[in-house]
This record gives structure tokens, sequence and C-alpha cells, in this order.
């Protein structure tokens, strides 16, 4: 899942890049309203971290353009604990959920992991598919109850494949979120991650589609 992180403050955008990191994601981070602005409308986000006070543009013009350009990434907006206008000025131009200054790193990612399930369709923390359990909030897979030892990239592309379960997924998108906007993408090398993670979790669950992609479901609930 890539995240994007648009927040002035740079001790503070480098605390929740590293927390969001450390949890498994990709992260793109951006220090002013125009560089995130820009970011969220070239990149796809599986969501957004948004301050509200940004210089340059502020951050809920910069939400509003993204919502009047059909944008649909989840967004989580930072605002002053006193200011209570923010928070209802964010809602009303497209914002997802909230959390306010100052604020334990816990609770954005708890917050972040609840916005990517939603908007994927999944109410749970945990998400199976046939003998794979998925934990969201632990960034731990099992297959039939044994712990997965996975790659980074490997968990990344299992986290994506199944967050989207029943939906034929592109090698561009995958690449789009598994890698940052400075990573050297290459396509080819989703096909190599998807035959390691088949041999960990069975061939059975990860479809090939030819000429379109993948799509990942459990036996039997094939259409």
């Amino acid at each position: 899942m890539r995240i994007l992180i648009v927040e002035d403050d740079a001790n503070l955008n480098r605390q929740l890049a590293d927390a969001l990191k450390e949890a498994g994601y990709v992260v793109d981070q951006a220090f002013d309203g125009e560089e995130g602005h820009y970011l969220g409308d070239a990149e796809p986000y599986d969501a957004v971290i948004l301050d509200i006070g940004l210089p340059e543009m502020d951050g809920i013009t910069v939400l509003e353009k993204w919502r009047g350009d059909g944008k649909t990434m989840p967004v989580l907006i930072l605002t002053a604990r006193d200011r209570w206008s923010d928070k209802v000025a964010g809602i009303d131009a497209g914002a997802d959920d909230y959390v306010a200054k100052p604020f334990h790193v816990e609770e954005v990612l708890a917050r972040i992991r609840a916005l990517i399930r939603r908007a994927a369709g999944h109410a749970s923390s945990e998400i199976v598919c046939g003998p794979v359990r998925l934990d969201t909030k632990g960034s731990k897979a099992t297959v039939r109850g044994v712990p997965l030892k996975l790659t980074s990239h490997e968990f990344r592309l299992l986290s994506y494949l199944m967050h989207h379960m029943g939906q034929v997924v592109s090698r561009t998108e995958l690449v789009e979120h598994m890698y940052d906007q400075d990573f050297d993408r290459d396509s080819n090398t989703i096909e190599v991650f998807v035959g390691r993670l088949r041999k960990k979790i069975g061939n059975d669950l990860i479809e090939t589609v030819r000429g379109l992609g993948y799509r990942m479901q459990a036996p039997g609930n094939g259409n």
C-alpha cells in the first residue's frame, strides 16, 4: 500500500514516514501544499495524510482541488486541537477522517488502516482468502495458521492483492502501489514476486489473467 504524507513540519513528517515504512507501507513525502497537490494529482495513492496548515497552498484547497478533479483516495487530515472549524471545513471539502494535533502516531496508523480497509470494502482488520489470513494491524500473514516469511515486496504484493480480492489488478497498478516515486520501476519484476508468493501460499490462489494482470481469490470463488 502506498501512502502520501503532506506535512510541512519536517520532524513530524519524518516520524510519520518512519512509522508507516516500519508497518510495511510505501511512503512519499511532500512538505508544502503545491508539492502535495502535484503528487496527489499525478500519482496513485491508497491513502493520504494531509495537514491543514501548509505553506504555498493550504490543505483545504489541496483537498478541494483533488476532489474537484475526481481523485477519490481516502484522505486523513491533521488539524490543530482547538480549531474545530478546520475539522468541519476538512470534512466538507472531502476528507474521510481527521486527527487533532498533538496525537499518538499509533492512532494515525490505526485510522489509515481503517480508511484503506473501508475503501476496499473490508470491515475487519483481518482479511481472509482461503487458507491465507492477513493481519493488517500487525502487518503479518499466515497460511493455515503458520506465519509466512515474506520480504517487504512480497508482503506489499500480498496485501494489495488481498485488499482487492476478486478484482483483476494490472502489473502497472501493482508497480504504482508497491514502489515510491523515486524507485526505478520495472513491471517485469512483479512476475518474479508473484512466482515467489505462489510458492509460499499455494499456486491456486493467484490467477494470471492473460493480457490483464492478476486476480487473487479462494478456490471455488471464480465467476
